[in-house]
């Protein structure tokens, strides 16, 4: 029997790859685990590369492929009770990764884990202070029996690097009518149904990606339009958590500039925190922009 199925979306990840499966495999005191790479037209190696390593290999169609559709595809195709979802750019970062990750199923009313990213060497002043405010090293039980998660982190969850159980997948699915943020959708479902979500710090990946401003901006409408969607942004505490901590950021990026002097670095950090917050708003109030507008704001073409 299997234990853990590990589940990988995977196209031209090959450079992302070459130290995501050797970290897999050196994961200790775990269960047995099978590996699954659901590929969708690589041409970069990353197809030899799954192949030197005990990965089950699926390809579907480029145009196939979709966020939430494809991973609960991978799910289907899963024999494992524990379903660990990760992206082929996250990065174990130890060899504890996988058993801190799945020790919390213990408790059978959790129903799925994630776990922290760590920035990768290089990243933005504007990456490292969203991974730093969303990821901390503190672990969080997500309680919809008491609602007492922090604000707008209840309903966080990132399944770049996560743990379902089966049977909770089962129940919930990712939402196939998210055609971004599929995590939200999930994390949201599985809390309604009565399940905690935990967060565990000590299950991290190196794993950040560099945006450009406009990307940001356009990154965050639609992160504003998915919590409007899934009525994330009228649930308890998100509304004044979000300030709460969008202050912060602010002034600590503010504070970088007045101590350190205005670098392209801090200066860039501060254009990109405007930036986003600007897409959030717009993307909250979406339903007063005409369709063009929509359109032309959206990263993900959620609007097409």
């Amino acid at each position: 029997m299997i234990d853990v199925s590990i589940l990988l979306l995977t196209k031209n990840g090959a450079h992302d790859l070459k130290a995501v499966l050797p970290a897999i495999v050196d994961q200790k005191g775990v269960p047995r685990f099978e590996l699954v790479a659901i590929d969708s037209g690589s041409t970069d190696g990353t197809l030899q590369i799954l192949r030197e390593f005990p990965v089950r290999i699926e390809p579907i169609p480029p145009e196939a492929f979709h966020h939430a559709r494809t991973r609960n595809f991978a799910a289907g195709l899963a024999a494992g009770e524990i379903l660990i979802f990760l992206s082929q750019d996250a990065i174990p970062a130890s060899d504890s990764w996988l058993s801190a990750m799945l020790a919390n199923f213990s408790d059978s009313s959790v129903g799925a884990v994630y776990g922290r990213h760590l920035p990768k060497p290089g990243c933005s002043l504007e990456r490292q202070d969203a991974l730093d405010a969303v990821y901390g090293n503190k672990r969080i039980v997500k309680d919809p029996a008491r609602r007492n998660g922090p604000g707008y982190r209840f309903y966080h969850f990132s399944d770049a690097n996560a743990a379902i159980r089966r049977s909770v997948w089962e129940r919930t699915r990712f939402p196939e009518d998210c055609k971004v943020f599929e995590d939200l959708g999930i994390a949201k479902r599985i809390l309604d149904a009565g399940y905690k979500i935990i967060y565990e710090p000590q299950a991290p990946v190196f794993h950040s990606h560099h945006h450009t401003t406009v990307a940001l901006l356009k990154r965050y409408f639609d992160i504003g339009c998915t919590l409007k969607r899934l009525k994330i942004w009228d649930a308890p505490g998100t509304r004044l958590s979000l300030v709460q901590d969008g202050r912060k950021l602010f002034l600590r990026k503010l504070r970088r500039v007045v101590e350190g002097g205005a670098g392209r670095a801090e200066g860039a950090a501060v254009g990109q925190y405007l930036a986003k917050s600007a897409g959030l708003f717009l993307g909250v109030n979406q339903s007063y922009l005409p369709v063009s507008v929509k359109r032309h704001l959206s990263a993900n073409g959620i609007f097409e």
